[in-house]
């Protein structure tokens, strides 16, 4: 019985501090705003890509964006740069902005500070290395924070959303990504999308379906709205 009892004690103490470590930080940062951007200044619409590059979705959202004339913004995995660094040198040529999502899809909530630090730093070095841009932005994967993100994170501009759409599912893209982006705002907007389909609840041909209803977005909109890259946001402030 004290076997048990003791048992129980570190699973609450464990408990507790995961949620002090973790939940807590992510709730208090994302709700009061604390060191992130959810919204532009910018009388436009911020378009960015998570969880890439991927070798076959990542190109073809390339081929998009650049038929309809569209700069966005590119939150890439670390590993997968060093897999597919010429879709890397694509992006940067192409005038797209990319940041970090973590050298591996790993949350914040499972990594200690000295890890965080690592996922960051060589995850830098390796867009440095095949975009030739300087990296200005970080999203965390999930949107997750620790109690020591903001600290580590602060040489750059953490970027979350206004809107998201849920496009890692294949059923969504069907039922309701084209409505709901075309209910999105045309102004002070930062559109969350995803080029890859292979992280964790995704499924894998969700860029595909996501892609399909982009164009038609893009195709319908193109005339009446200005699309920015988070780089465009950067320059103006310190202009």
């Amino acid at each position: 019985m004290i076997m048990f009892y003791l048992f129980i004690t570190c699973l609450i103490i464990l408990i507790m501090f995961f949620c002090l470590y973790s939940i807590l930080p992510t709730i208090i940062i994302r709700k009061f705003k604390l060191g992130i951007i959810k919204n532009t200044n910018a009388a436009g619409v911020a378009l960015t890509f998570d969880d890439g590059p991927n070798p076959k979705y990542t190109p073809e959202l390339l081929d998009l964006l650049k038929k309809y004339g569209v700069k966005a913004s590119f939150f890439v995995v670390g590993s997968k740069v060093e897999k597919y660094p010429e879709i890397i040198e694509r992006m940067s040529k192409e005038g797209h902005t990319i940041g970090i999502h973590h050298f591996k899809h790993i949350s914040s909530w499972m990594l200690s500070p000295l890890h965080l630090k690592k996922q960051l730093i060589k995850t830098e070095k390796a867009i440095e290395k095949y975009s030739n841009q300087n990296v200005h932005f970080y999203r965390p994967p999930w949107g997750h924070f620790n109690i020591f993100t903001l600290l580590l994170s602060r040489k750059y501009q953490i970027v979350m959303w206004s809107n998201i759409f849920g496009d890692w599912k294949v059923q969504t893209c069907k039922k309701s990504l084209l409505d709901n982006l075309r209910a999105s705002p045309r102004k002070n907007s930062i559109l969350l999308l995803h080029d890859c389909g292979t992280t964790m609840g995704a499924d894998e041909e969700a860029p595909a379906y996501m892609m399909k209803n982009l164009e038609v977005f893009l195709k319908e909109c193109q005339k009446q709205t200005q699309f920015i890259t988070l780089k465009d946001l950067h320059l103006q402030e310190q202009q």
